[in-house]
Formats: C-alpha cells, structure tokens, sequence
C-alpha cells in the first residue's frame, strides 16, 4: 500500500512540476497597436501577409488561411513568381510566399475578389511540402 501511496505522490509531483513554464514578454511592439510604440515598418501602411501564391496567364492569387487576395501582376509580383521556381513541378503548383503588401479593397461594380494586394516586400518563399500531394488532378 505504501508503494501505490509514494507513486501517486511522486506523480502528482511530477505533473505540478511541468506546469511551471515562464511566459516571456516580447520586446518589440504588437503589430496594429496604436502609439508612439510603432515602428517605422508599421507606420507605413502595409500588412504582413502569409499563405499559398499561384498565378497562372493572366492571374494571381494570395489565398491566407482566412482571405483570398487578387494580386496585382507588376513587376513584384513576378519577382515572387520567379523566386518560387524551384519549388514548382507544374506551373499552376503554388509556393508558399510571405509578403508585405499595400491591401486594396475591389471598386464597387467591379467583378473579383474583395481585396487585392499590391506586394512592395517579399519576405520569403518555401515550398508548399505535404499538401501539395493532396490535390486531386484531372485529366492528366
């Protein structure tokens, strides 16, 4: 009985133990706060954007895990493009993009998506990795 009583003892000591985990606070300010705490990337307007890049002819899209962006096809955007060439097997394959972008909300009684991007910084392009094998092709 004193064995069972010593191991439920030492095991709760060990379950109390690992919840001592220490938060630490970041140093540099929270992006979209307000105040004189903002740096100079905040204050100019652009938003940092993570998520799927594919264009194909005359069509590029930034699809975040809760927006789909249009893109504007500029010379950014090509740059973007040709930086995700070697992680493409086809050419409607998409890259992973990290980009800060100017976001422009669709004129009213255009056809589109609701927001495009006008991309000013890449900030990385990786490859897409395991879902990229999750799509179904047809008529291959």
């Amino acid at each position: 009985m004193k064995r069972h009583i010593f191991i439920f003892l030492l095991s709760i000591t060990v379950l109390c133990s690992c919840k001592n985990e220490t938060k630490t606070v970041s140093e540099e300010p929270i992006i979209g706060a307000d105040g004189p705490d903002k740096t100079a990337k905040q204050k100019d307007g652009l938003t940092l954007l993570s998520g799927e890049f594919i264009y194909y002819e005359d069509a590029a899209v930034l699809q975040t895990g809760h927006e789909v962006y249009g893109v504007k096809i500029d010379d950014k955007m090509h740059e973007l493009y040709k930086m995700g060439a070697p992680y493409r097997k086809e050419a409607t394959d998409g890259v992973r993009a990290v980009v800060r972008a100017k976001i422009i909300p669709l004129p009213k009684g255009e056809e589109g998506w609701p927001f495009s991007l006008q991309i000013k910084e890449i900030i990385s392009v990786k490859t897409l990795g395991e879902k990229a094998n999750e799509v179904v092709k047809i008529g291959s």
